[in-house]
Formats: C-alpha cells, structure tokens, sequence
C-alpha cells in the first residue's frame, strides 16, 4: 500500500495552513456530542460559538441582541436559487449586515455589523478542518478540508489520492457538483474552492464551470513558483494568507447577470497581482509628491482585460487617498464599448456606484461635470467618430487639484 494517499494529502495541507497562522483541527474532533463539540447537528455548517465570538469583538457598540439577530440573519436562506443566496451573503460578508436598534437615547440607529475585519486580518478567527461531515436530507458527506473565517465556511478543497489514476481533478470537480446537489446548505457561505490531485490544483468559484477552475501560480506575486513546489502547496500560500484571501474576498469577486443565469467569477492570478500593483502604482502617482504616471497592465488576448478594469475600479474608487476620484473609460476599438458597459454594469456591487454612458459629448460633458465620483464611459464610437485611439483610465478628482490627469497619467489596460 503507497504511503502517499488522500489522508497524507490532507495533513499536508493542513501543514501549510499552520504555517499561515490558522487554527487546524480534525473535524471528528469538533463533532456532536465530543468534548469539543462546536456544532449541535450534523446538518450544522457554521460554527455558531465563533461567529458570535467574533461579531462581539468586531461590534463593540451594537447591543447583544442585535449582533444575535445578525448571527440569524446570515444563517438564513431567502431565495430557493444556490447562487442568488451566495450573491446575498456575499454582500453581507463584504459591506455588513444591515441592523437597526434604539439606543440609550431612545433614538433609533441604523448600522452595519461586520462580520469581518478587513483591515486588520489577525483580528479574525481563522480555522482549517479535514473531514467535515455534513448531514441534509440523508445524504452524507464529508469534504475534506473546509476553511473557517469566524465560524464562515469561506473555502472549500476537495483532495484526490495521487496515487490512484481513477482519482482526478476532474473527479474532484464533479464531487463538487455532488455536494451542491446533496449538501447545499454548505455553499451559501462559500468564496472559494479549490481541486486538487495531490499534484496539480485549481481555484474556482461556485458557478465555475470545469474550464474555469485555473491554477494559482504564484504565492506573493513576483515571480512564478518553481515547478518543485506542489501546486496545492503554491494555491494555499497564494491564496490563503490572510491579508490575500480577504483582499481577494472583498475586491475580486463579482456576480455578473446573463441570459444563462447568474455568473460569479473571481480573479485569476494575473489579474489580482497586476490589478494590485495598478493601484499601488496609482495612489503613489496621483500624491501630492507622485509624478502622475501610473503606468501600463499589457494583456494577452482572451486574459480578462475588461474584468480587470473593473477589478482596478471597484478598489481604487475605495482608497482614501485618491479622494473619490471620477473613472472615464476609453476604449480604441468598437466592440470594446458596449462590452466593458456590460461589464462595468454587471460588477456595479463591486464598483458600489451604477457606471454611466454618454449618449453625446454634450452629454459627457455634463457627467463630468460633478466636483467627484462617478464611472463614466464615453459615447459609442459612432457618434464620436473622433475619439482617441486609446485603452485607458482617467482619474480625475482624485489630487488636491481640480484639473483631469494627463493621458500620461492614466493606467492604461491593454
């Protein structure tokens, strides 16, 4: 009997989880019933003792009562569709709960509860767990390692024995398929899933098709990881480190509505790393010191342009120090222009404003014309027929002066 099988392949991972600064535990161990139960049932798939642990610690000022009823809040399901309750929750895990409550003064206050602390990453629970049984409507089943943020079952890997040649990642992803269908209460709360072999592994979301689970090459972003180093190894490293996974939560993740359905992607690692880099480079530039060049994101064809963009938008319009900047999107060819609108319109929950589209340069004009703020795409390029060849953002409001960037300011995405 080989020593490397899917039980190594799990400890191994959880090694790696340990060397993040997670928590990991057997999930035999928390199970009904042990001396370290942390759930009632099997069919329980947060761990209620965490999140309330953690909302208490993250809301200091909302009464205990309230932070109660937003612990119920996020474990209910409103809509019979898998993907419309993951959009719901996913929007709760990012902007926060909506509550409202009297205070000492009788007054009432509306608020948001945090279900996370995106700012400071170690202020979180974070756990890792193997062998995760979950028990709905007599099917039982067992993922092997789910990972817990406060008691939020955030991502999800299925582990295949290496050594068996029927166990493959194709075989992971169509367990996943399985799980949907029999223990979906699981997935509401999931951001992320990930495949694996034991020797190649894949992220995707929780619509991805099979061609959408894609490798992760890369841990901080610098450089490809050597071939030596497990795949699963690089996707946990990548992927997992704290600061990465809720920046990866919170900014990359969009829900895009098509005849086929509702479709949540997430960044892939080029685009995370290179997006990240844009903004960094942008907030330098658009200092009162910065030289207002940003710099250029060069693509292939087919690698995610459009996305990208709205990746960059959605996080730059959030940093304080751009000063709520307004977002003007060029495009040099035809087709570009209704296709980033669609896409600008479908990620408007990530870019937290709806974009605009001028009907004329008339009608340009008077949408540029607010002191800040807004995603503005010009005119279709048939009623501009003089517009400049050029792929590129302009930011503008978002230095101490009132006048746009230069075009050479502009992070240009091509």
């Amino acid at each position: 009997m080989s020593l490397l099988n899917e039980s190594v392949v799990e400890e191994a991972a959880l090694d790696w989880f340990r060397e993040l600064g997670y928590q990991t535990l057997h999930g035999p161990a928390i199970a009904p019933d042990e001396p370290g139960a942390e759930r009632t049932s099997y069919t329980d798939v947060m761990l209620m003792d965490r999140l309330r642990s953690a909302l208490a610690r993250l809301n200091p000022g909302v009464p205990a009562e309230i932070l109660e009823e937003a612990a119920l809040k996020v474990s209910r399901t409103e809509s019979p569709s898998l993907v419309e309750n993951n959009r719901r929750f996913h929007r709760m895990l990012t902007e926060g709960v909506d509550v409202e409550y009297r205070d000492e003064n009788g007054r009432i206050v509306y608020d948001k509860v945090r279900l996370v602390d995106f700012d400071y990453p170690d202020n979180n629970d974070w756990l890792a767990l193997n062998q995760f049984t979950v028990i709905e409507s007599d099917h039982n089943r067992r993922p092997d390692v789910v990972v817990f943020v406060n008691g939020l079952p955030l991502g999800l890997m299925e582990l295949k024995n290496p050594t068996d040649e029927n166990a493959t990642l194709r075989g992971a992803y169509n367990q996943f398929q399985t799980y949907k269908a029999e223990i979906p209460s699981l997935f509401p709360f999931n951001e992320v899933l990930v495949i694996s072999d034991g020797v190649a592994a894949r992220a995707g979301t929780l619509t991805a098709n099979w061609e959408w689970f894609l490798p992760w090459r890369t841990v901080e972003g610098k450089e490809l990881a050597p071939g030596s180093i497990p795949e699963l190894e690089v996707v946990i490293k990548g992927v997992f480190e704290k600061r990465r996974f809720l920046d990866l939560v919170r900014h990359f993740v969009v829900f895009e509505h098509g005849l086929g359905g509702t479709v949540k992607k997430m960044a892939a690692y080029h685009q995370f790393h290179a997006v990240n880099k844009a903004v960094t480079s942008t907030v330098e530039a658009a200092a009162p010191e910065g030289d207002r060049r940003v710099g250029v994101v060069w693509h292939t064809q087919g690698s995610g342009k459009s996305l990208s963009m709205a990746f960059y938008a959605g996080k730059v319009v959030l940093r304080p120090e751009m000063a709520n900047p307004t977002l003007v999107v060029l495009t040099d060819r035809n087709d570009l222009d209704d296709q980033l609108f669609g896409t600008f319109s479908a990620c408007s929950d990530l870019l937290r404003q709806t974009p605009q589209q001028a009907e004329s340069r008339e009608h340009l004009r008077e949408l540029l014309s607010v002191a800040a703020g807004g995603v503005v795409l010009p005119p279709s390029r048939s009623s501009s027929p003089t517009r400049a060849r050029a792929t590129r953002f302009s930011l503008t409001g978002a230095t101490s002066s009132s006048s746009p960037m230069r075009p050479t300011a502009a992070s240009t995405i091509s």
